[in-house]
């Protein structure tokens, strides 16, 4: 079997190249037609809860349990969120360098979370897509 990507043939059989995952993520990026800085910010803050995560501490650090409450608080009565999935997308906003996670050391455990200066420069994005939202959602 084999196909074509930009006049190239590839696939078993072929006698041609196979495509490797490098040129997947290529390919994935020239299909956006977008160019790259708006792949790579789609894929930062994709997920069901990182815009809210970065909305919530907007206003300053927090711990775990406060970012959880958060998110279930004016919740469309979609189920709570798992505690793995909130670690995830912790992780994956720390890993972006758009939050900082504070470890205190301490026992019992202290850990909480702000923006970093990235993070905190979306702050005004995230507002203009709640305006926007407001705007052109309401009875939605």
């Amino acid at each position: 079997m084999s196909f074509l990507l930009d006049g190239k043939r590839l696939g078993h059989g072929s006698g041609g190249a196979s495509m490797d995952k490098n040129d997947s993520v290529r390919g994935a990026r020239e299909g956006a037609g977008c160019g790259c800085p708006v792949l790579a910010f789609q894929k930062m803050v994709s997920g069901k809860y990182k815009v809210r995560i970065l909305w919530d501490l907007k206003d300053g650090a927090r711990r775990y349990g406060e970012i959880r409450s958060g998110l279930l608080r004016g919740g469309d009565g979609s189920a709570e969120i798992a505690p793995r999935v909130l670690s995830r997308e912790l992780k994956a906003l720390a890993t972006a360098g758009l939050i900082d996670r504070r470890d205190y050391g301490t026992v019992p455990p202290k850990v909480d979370y702000r923006l970093t200066p990235m993070g905190r420069s979306f702050v005004p994005i995230i507002d203009s897509i709640r305006k926007w939202g407001a705007r052109h959602l309401a009875g939605v």
